[in-house]
């Protein structure tokens, strides 16, 4: 008996902390555990740091995080959770560091994000994104051919479009800002960052439920803390 408490003390104190909740689907969603294990998703499944999410081809999937701030998947991504910690009494130990390997994402941002925003990362092939309590949609086009919907191929890159507040896009090649209701695209590390004039063909359509998920106070909460802006470094 002695033995198995302290096996289950040893198991519960390597577990890797909580960082979220999915709260809404729309087909499969895997997680490759940092333990190298798979484990299939569903609705009020817990997301975990050392989470490598993985979304299916038709698969839409929205994260609610610990702060409050949500990260909606699009179909054919894969974001890390490198690390994320939020505790509302220890504003020292706010960490959001993701990893977008391939795919795309609409971000907006919580409770860290608002007192904390240069502790939230967000890595690209191209970038660095960084958020002030804002409201944008990264999406990395590959070198070969284009993400599941897109209707035009587009040249390879990272490509941010602002909703709400303001965003800073540096690399090493240089830095551009861009305003809410603009389009940015960076194609590399080592080429400066563009406006782009309209709408390069970024499309974020989730099932209409997904906007219902997140209405009523939540929602009106995030409104009010989506006027800052976003920084991508």
């Amino acid at each position: 008996m002695l033995l198995a408490l302290l096996w289950l003390l040893s198991a519960l104190a390597l577990a890797a902390p909580v960082a979220g909740t999915v709260v809404q689907l729309s087909g499969p969603l895997m997680a490759r555990k940092a333990d190298g294990t798979v484990k299939v998703l569903a609705i009020k499944s817990e997301v975990e740091n050392g989470d490598t999410l993985v979304t299916e081809k038709n698969t839409y999937a929205l994260l609610r995080f610990i702060d409050n701030s949500e990260i909606t998947l699009r179909p054919g991504s894969t974001l890390t959770i490198e690390n994320f910690s939020f505790d509302s009494g220890k504003q020292d130990a706010d960490r959001a560091q993701f990893n977008l390997v391939k795919g795309g994402l609409r971000a907006a941002s919580g409770l860290l994000g608002k007192r904390s925003r240069e502790k939230f990362e967000l890595k690209t092939p191209a970038a660095t994104i960084g958020i002030r309590g804002t409201l944008f949609v990264a999406e990395i086009v590959p070198v070969a051919g284009q993400l599941p919907g897109a209707e035009t191929v587009r040249a390879p890159g990272l490509y941010v479009q602002v909703l709400d507040g303001m965003v800073h896009l540096n690399n090493p090649a240089g830095t551009q800002v861009f305003n809410a209701g603009q389009f940015g695209f960076t194609p590399n590390m080592t080429l400066p960052p563009v406006v782009v004039p309209q709408n390069p063909g970024m499309q974020f359509n989730p099932p209409p439920v997904f906007s219902s998920q997140t209405a009523g106070p939540r929602a009106a909460g995030n409104r009010a803390q989506r006027a800052v802006d976003c920084e991508v470094r």
